[in-house]
């Protein structure tokens, strides 16, 4: 087998590794629901995706008739999390490939994990329930370093980076939080075209663009090489 070029292979969750995108639109609905507001269809949810809960409520209540009081956003927020949090493995699944390419990773001595905008013991739990948690020697959400250090800051890859032992590292993501963090940590990014896109896969500036998880270890060893 050829020598494979990176040590650690971070990943993204929603948009990424998973196909999470009906259990958030679920979500988001049901605290839209609480406020009176229409339901945003499902491929309106997905370009609401990447900034985290907050930002994803923030946008879909912009679209459905505006920003509401600072008090009634933190009743919706928690109810979204709430609701999300009872029911947050009902549809999400690996996106086609995942598994394969998981099992081809570790076949070739990479270390994996995650660094997400999610809340991490969201992170946790969806991992838990998918059966996924011992594939990643680390899950990093956005509330791990505290406020105003997530993606696209590179704090988290940079936490990444310090708990797998440091080594060659490359980061997989779907949106331009993921491509300008893994860019300010210094690390080459791959992007999926079959996820929550909040730009057009060939304008995030990553290092490929791949468009089946069956693409992503040749995509890495080009990089890489």
């Amino acid at each position: 087998m050829t020598s494979f070029p990176f040590d650690i292979v971070g990943f993204d969750l929603d948009g990424t590794l998973l196909d999470s995108l009906g259990d958030l639109a679920h979500a988001v609905n049901h605290a839209l629901a609480l406020e009176g507001r229409p339901a945003v269809p499902r491929d309106e949810v997905r370009g609401f995706v990447g900034g985290g809960a907050r930002k994803m409520l923030a946008n879909a209540l912009l679209a459905t008739g505006g920003a509401v009081e600072e008090n009634r956003f933190e009743q919706l927020h928690a109810a979204l999390l709430e609701y999300y949090t009872a029911n947050i493995a009902v549809e999400t699944r690996l996106f086609a490939g995942g598994e394969a390419m998981l099992d081809a990773l570790a076949a070739r001595g990479a270390k994996l994990a995650v660094v997400t905008n999610k809340l991490e013991h969201l992170a946790v739990k969806i991992f838990a329930e998918l059966g996924l948690s011992e594939r990643f020697y680390t899950v990093i959400g956005g509330d791990t370093l505290g406020p105003g250090r997530a993606k696209p800051q590179p704090d988290l890859i940079q936490l990444m980076l310090e708990r797998g032992g440091g080594g060659r590292a490359a980061y997989v993501g779907d949106t331009s939080y993921d491509t300008r963090a893994a860019a300010a940590a210094g690390l080459p990014c791959v992007a999926v075209a079959f996820g929550f896109n909040d730009l057009a896969p060939d304008e995030l500036g990553a290092a490929a663009v791949i468009g089946h998880f069956d693409e992503l270890v040749p995509a890495l060893q080009r990089i890489g090489s």
